[in-house]
């Protein structure tokens, strides 16, 4: 069945004033507090989806806020989404059975799913956290509708499986066609019509329901046990015993490895489900006027019943429990070595998913990764490889020498010999009991002959001392032991604090803080020995001055090939600006836009510069000229650009020549497992090994089972190469100033310049025929046109256009306001213009899927006092406020704010300092970093700079006009208003 249309649906919905009250802040402010509300009911139009419709839709909407701009995901949306990953887990799990449900006149066959312990818990959770708009349509609890659709979840997901395999053999059996006339000659019975129906799109089975009644009785008895286990008041569970500490040796130590003589214990005990902390031995359940069976008899049910059944079931997944089940009374079986090691790998795990319960070993649980077979290399020698800068690089040789360890202690070699003749899968080895692979012993025996002694270039002495190397068999490499340069070098680079301080080049002009000069020094450490570095600072910390003083050191140093720094169109003009302030004598080239050099031209130039300058969308568009230089360093800004390893940006950056890299980023890219790949290839290739190694070690572990263990070997490996600094770090505190004052140059599209120089021509024909207040009203006229061009062509033209990709500020903004909303932190926003507030509300909000607050003159003062205790108070609140510079730029208080933007600019400091003084004020327990954006090349650049170098003149305005700059004359305002498009359009 497809979607189709209903017209006259009845909804439910909390209702004020006389409309119902909007589901979402994203489609209208929530009512004042006061206002009586009611529930009412209001017809729709809705469109009825399939089932496969609406799981393809769920699938979709799970982890987004937006699906694409201006379709954002609502909270019942998100909520059903939630649902159906249950859904998904429990089919995965097997956790379903087929039933037979009575529906009208006849019965239905339909996939259930089977409710044990925790996801009971789950459930119930779900149930709880459901938004009031889910249930819009629906009288019934919140606990019935949950379930209710998750059963159609399931049915859905397994009914669909079941659809494609069948559709896989249709040719199979079209072929038998003799066994098909033999069923087409004859009645089918109930049962093959309910096996049918369970294959079938709806479910319904032919016939009355007199006549499938008998069947459905006995679907309900066959479904009986199941069904009591999981309503069940007990728990049934398993407790694996292990066998007594044989008898110490002569001289006091137990021996060294040796197969155990005396049998595991696998014990059954009853666990009552509202008392877990009872748990009651089953030899003590048995006898019906045993003090502990009248206990549980008190849950109101008959545990020996209970037990009887719930052994049956457990002994489907656990055949050592079936052969239990002969003795008269069962209480436990015992198990030999080689059944307990099957019960610990593969029966606790499906006794689990089946809702038992299971304790195992506390040496297996908590210390099972210490008692692993592992490698570890020792290197005994340094060979050849000297360079001109630091006597060794990577590529020298040296002496590997191997050596086993089970867990922290090494291994003989007569040790591994006696383990690899013991065929049983546990022993114990002093003292406690290990896990042992024969077949993976003797590989590791092979090895450590083959291998110790040969030489290998210290680049792999580096991997296999950070856990990146890999052993036969999948044996874990467990660290290297070094001396020597090598292990001075290992050490540096797990230990940030061991580096060498480095002075500042001499050519930077500025002033780098304490923590600046740590990641300058950083940087310069990992470029020394090829290594790639990921500096991923917050954003306001310097990333930049930090680059540019590593490439200006090496310049210093007598580097002469360039270093070419790949970033967003949007910020080339910060970078060329940046550079020109703090590395004045560093040659800069910036390769963009329609004329830039090609060829042997292009090379020439590259090879006169310092530091070239492109864009992530010439990187993939150029990457066969970028690779005919030879790159000293390749520097990735806003490196979250290349996280998908399958793009062809990503491709095109790690195919540059270069011999170090940088990654700059202010996303936390640790929380990011899968982007860690792209990142890390681009940096130190092969570092994580191949993209399915690295799915297999670490993204599915983490992500699907959260294992700690595979996290912690992630971070040992990555960490020394990701450098992450956050402004709330008690060592980075007291670096910065209260407030951070910063410019963000930002580019004008192609429209942008064609409608800026418009305006100007128009404007310059008219000042010629124009004076005194004409000419002072003509002016200020023209001001505010091409402030609007700059802030976007809608705001300029008014024709309701479309918002996306028009406007260099608003891309800028875009880009910044991804990095602070993943950090959690909240923004204003200023504009003078009311039309450009609200252009900036439906933007943001259609692009982040996130209610963006706008205060401007026309708010009531109720409806005003409402957004600011919404962004100060709500933990959950809208994290931008976007404000017009005359409603907010005075008398309220916002200091959940911590990033403040001037969109556009007033050219009064003192009216913008007002504004910023909005989250700069009493009250602010972080640091404040101002955003004043400037669109580069024209009026706005250039006002900038006369209040910087003229601070005099800021001091004598008065007000809040720009009249002053009405003063100008006719060739000083010429000068004022030209575009200057070299500088001002960045497009490809």
């Amino acid at each position: 069945m497809g979607s189709r249309r209903l017209d006259g649906l009845i909804l439910r919905s909390p209702s004020a004033g006389g409309l119902p009250i909007p589901s979402s802040s994203l489609i209208g402010e929530p009512p004042a507090s006061r206002a009586p509300t009611r529930i009412l009911p209001w017809r729709v139009t809705a469109v009825l989806l399939s089932p496969g419709e609406a799981v393809r839709l769920l699938l979709a909407c799970s982890g987004q806020r937006t699906l694409a701009p201006g379709i954002a995901v609502g909270e019942d949306l998100a909520f059903w989404a939630a649902l159906l990953r249950v859904a998904g887990d429990l089919v995965a799990r097997g956790r379903f059975l087929p039933d037979l449900v009575g529906e009208e006149e006849t019965f239905a066959a339909r996939w259930q799913p089977v409710l044990q312990g925790s996801d009971q818990e789950r459930l119930h959770a779900l149930a709880r956290a459901m938004p009031a708009v889910a249930r819009a349509l629906s009288n019934s609890p919140a606990e019935d509708a949950v379930g209710e659709v998750l059963a159609g979840f399931v049915d859905h997901l397994v009914r669909s499986g079941l659809q494609e395999r069948a559709a896989d053999s249709a040719q199979e059996r079209a072929a038998d066609g003799a066994a098909a006339k033999r069923r087409a000659s004859r009645a089918e019975t109930p049962h093959e019509l309910w096996l049918r129906a369970l294959l079938a799109p709806d479910g319904r089975l032919a016939g009355s329901r007199d006549a499938l009644e008998p069947l459905a009785a006995e679907v309900r008895e066959w479904r009986r046990p199941v069904e009591e286990l999981a309503g069940a008041p007990f728990r049934l569970c398993f407790r694996l015993e292990e066998p007594p500490a044989p008898e110490e040796t002569g001289d006091g130590e137990p021996p060294a490895a040796a197969e155990p003589e005396q049998p595991w214990r696998l014990r059954y005990l009853l666990q009552p489900v509202p008392d877990p902390s009872l748990l009651v031995p089953m030899e003590q359940v048995w006898p019906a006027r045993s003090r502990q069976a009248r206990l549980l008899a008190a849950h109101g049910s008959d545990p020996r019943r209970y037990a009887l059944t719930a052994l049956g079931q457990a002994a489907r997944l656990v055949p050592d429990v079936e052969a239990g089940l002969r003795q008269p009374r069962p209480a436990g079986c015992a198990l030999d070595a080689t059944g307990a090691y099957r019960f610990l790998t593969e029966h606790a795990l499906a006794l689990e998913e089946a809702g038992f319960r299971v304790m195992l070993p506390a040496w297996w649980t908590r210390g099972r990764a210490r008692a692993r077979l592992n490698l570890r290399g020792r290197v005994s020698g340094a060979g050849s490889g000297r360079s001109a800068r630091n006597g060794f690089t990577l590529e020298s040789l040296v002496r590997f020498d191997w050596q086993a360890a089970l867990g922290d202690e090494p291994l003989t070699r007569e040790e591994l010999e006696q383990l690899a003749r013991l065929k049983v899968p546990l022993v114990r080895l002093r003292g406690r009991w290990v896990q042992v692979d024969g077949a993976q012993i003797r590989q590791v025996l092979r090895f450590v002959q083959e291998h110790s002694g040969e030489r290998r270039p210290a680049r792999e002495v580096l991997r296999a001392g950070l856990g990146g190397a890999a052993g036969p068999g999948g044996v874990p490499v467990d660290g290297v032991q070094a001396t020597g340069w090598i292990g001075r070098l290992l050490h540096q680079v797990q230990e940030r604090t061991a580096l060498e301080e480095l002075d500042p080049p001499r050519g930077f002009q500025g002033t780098l803080r304490p923590y600046q000069m740590r990641g300058y020094a950083w940087l310069h450490f990992l470029r020394r020995w090829g290594l790639g570095a990921c500096l991923a600072d917050d954003m306001g910390l310097g990333k930049t001055i930090q680059t540019l003083a590593l490439v200006q050191h090496e310049r210093e140093a007598g580097e002469t090939r360039p270093v070419l720094l790949v970033c967003p169109t949007t910020v080339l003009g910060n970078w060329q600006r940046e550079a020109s302030r703090f590395t004045p004598g560093l040659p800069v080239m910036v390769h963009h836009g329609p004329e830039r050099q090609r060829g042997e031209a292009f090379g020439e130039a590259a090879a006169g510069s310092g530091l070239v300058l492109t864009s992530y969308a010439l990187l993939q568009k150029d990457q066969a000229l970028l690779k005919t230089v030879e790159w000293a360093g390749v520097v990735l800004d806003e490196a979250q650009n290349v996280k998908n390893p399958e793009t062809k940006q990503a491709r095109a950056a790690r195919s540059l020549p270069a011999e170090y890299r940088v990654a700059l980023t202010g996303t936390p890219v640790e929380n990011h497992v899968g982007d860690l790949w792209s990142l890390m290839e681009f940096l130190n290739p092969g570092l994580l090994g191949s993209q399915a190694d690295f799915q297999r070690r670490f993204f599915l572990p983490i992500q699907t089972r959260q294992d700690p263990e595979a996290a912690a070997r992630l971070k040992q490996l990555t960490g020394p190469f990701i450098l992450r600094r956050v402004k709330t770090d008690r060592s980075i505190i007291a670096d910065l100033p209260e407030k951070l004052e910063m410019k963000v140059f930002a580019p004008l599209t192609r429209e942008q310049a064609t409608l800026y120089q418009a305006v100007v021509q128009e404007a310059e024909e008219a000042l010629e025929a124009s004076e005194g207040m004409s000419r002072r009203g003509l002016v200020l006229a023209t001001l505010s046109k091409l402030k609007q061009v700059c802030n976007h062509p809608a705001q300029f033209l008014q024709d309701g256009s479309a918002i996306e990709g028009r406007s260099g500020k608003l891309t800028r903004l875009a880009e910044m306001l991804e990095e602070i909303l993943e950090t959690g932190e909240r923004s204003l926003i200023f504009t003078q213009f009311a039309e450009m507030g609200q252009i900036l509300r439906r933007h943001l909000q259609e692009r982040f899927g996130r209610e963006v607050l706008f205060l401007h003159g026309a708010v009531p003062k109720p409806q005003r006092d409402r957004m600011v205790r919404r962004f100060q108070e709500e933990d959950d609140g809208p994290p931008v406020f976007v404000l017009s510079l005359k409603a907010g730029g005075t008398g309220i208080n916002l200091t959940r704010a911590n990033h403040v933007f001037h969109f556009d600019r007033w050219w009064n400091p003192a009216v913008e300092s007002q504004a910023t003084d909005r989250a700069f004020r009493i009250g602010q327990e972080r640091r404040v970093e101002v955003h004043a954006f400037v669109c580069a090349g024209t009026l706005e650049e250039r006002i900038d700079r006369m209040i910087e170098q003229k601070r005099w003149v800021a001091g004598q305005v008065v007000g809040t006009s720009e009249a002053w700059l009405t003063e100008l004359s006719n060739h000083e305002l010429r000068e004022l208003f030209a575009l200057r498009v070299e500088e001002a359009v960045r497009e490809t």
